[in-house]
């Protein structure tokens, strides 16, 4: 009787975790279809942030043995970064180009054959998205673009491509962000009415955006976020963004006031001398790490949405190698302890999880993937 009743407990409990889980990651089609967005990384230099859309250098980027190499590796899908200027032949009508897109069409379908899905990241130049500040005009260009590139996309699997409205919206003006985004995604689901779409917040995607804005009117949304914190050990060297970046060598991660001492005398500017101080203060660790998740998670959780990390990651050329490990392995964990997916940056830039040799060897940076979890 005594066995029997522990085992009526212990099944009731394994019921009210279960029911917890599903509570937890909600309901509807968004929050199926975030489930094939688990485990990701980001192709950054592939269709964005060059200005080299040569045949040639393409091809170069990726072939598709590494693509069947990252699902080898456990990842279920990509973010795939993309600039729309170059797809772009009529700014007002949206009209794309035949040969880019035509060229984008076979990158998906490799990543699609490989067993990846794929997430297309409008990943905009800030002339673009400064566009958007003001006026009417730039706004209209933008969902115009939305409107032709999610119709030329709307015959593609919606449970394997995924439409992200906007990379880092940079602008400070949270209420214009959310106007002009809700008439972007009236434009998607215009278009492609079975696509699930990638939404964010004003202020680079930041959590700090994320926490001060609301759902869209819309039940088959993701929302994402970008999770770099903290700044100055995650980008430091870096010389976009803040300057006070830039002169910061072997900042440490966990931080301690006492480990950031030695980093203090490096800095020549007393504010950022202030700034690594609090952060050394502040003492950021794993812990510190996963509040800072959470504070997401439950900010999806209140408003029954489904949520995902589009980017995480350590500038590499100046972090000591075991504190990027960390860091990232923190991260990941905190991400998936909250059941949320991510996309690590990125595959082989500053960021990369792989180093690309002049012959076009990939070597994979085994600690960084086994700090994914892979």
């Amino acid at each position: 009787m005594r066995n029997g009743m522990k085992r009526l407990v212990a099944g009731l409990m394994c019921i009210a975790m279960a029911c917890a889980v599903r509570a937890q990651q909600g309901s509807g089609l968004a929050f199926e279809r975030v489930g094939h967005l688990k485990r990701g990384v980001n192709l950054s230099g592939f269709y964005a942030q060059t200005r080299d859309f040569s045949a040639a250098r393409m091809d170069a980027y990726m072939s598709a043995a590494d693509m069947q190499a990252l699902k080898a590796m456990g990842f279920d899908h990509v973010r795939l970064s993309i600039d729309p200027e170059p797809l772009i032949a009529v700014a007002q009508t949206g009209r794309l180009r035949t040969a880019p897109m035509a060229r984008l069409d076979q990158t998906v379908a490799q990543l699609a054959a490989a067993g990846l899905n794929v997430v297309l990241d409008i990943h905009a130049e800030e002339s673009w998205k400064a566009a958007l500040t003001h006026g009417d005009d730039g706004v209209l260009r933008f969902c115009a673009f939305w409107g032709e590139f999610a119709g030329h996309f709307a015959k593609s699997d919606p449970e394997r491509v995924f439409f992200e409205v906007m990379n880092e919206p940079s602008m400070d003006d949270l209420y214009r962000w959310q106007g002009i985004q809700a008439r972007a995604v009236a434009a998607i689901r215009q278009a492609a009415p079975r696509h699930t779409v990638i939404a964010t917040a004003a202020g680079w995607g930041h959590q700090d955006g994320l926490l001060a804005m609301e759902p869209v009117r819309d039940e088959d949304v993701i929302y994402t976020f970008h999770d770099y914190d903290p700044m100055w050990f995650t980008h430091q060297g870096a010389t976009w963004g803040s300057e006070g970046w830039a002169f910061l060598r072997g900042v440490p991660y966990p931080s301690t006031p006492e480990n950031i001492q030695s980093v203090l005398g490096q800095e020549p500017d007393e504010r950022v001398r202030l700034w690594v101080e609090r952060y050394g203060l502040e003492r950021w660790d794993a812990t510190r790490v996963a509040a800072e998740i959470a504070a997401a998670a439950d900010w999806a959780a209140r408003r029954g949405v489904p949520l995902y990390c589009g980017e995480f990651g350590v500038y590499k050329a100046y972090a000591d190698p075991k504190a990027r490990v960390r860091w990232i392995g923190d991260t990941r964990t905190a991400l998936e302890a909250k059941h949320i997916g991510w996309a690590m940056w990125d595959w082989d830039g500053n960021f990369g999880l792989v180093t690309k040799g002049n012959d076009g060897t990939v070597v994979v940076d085994q600690e960084v993937l086994r700090a994914l979890g892979m």
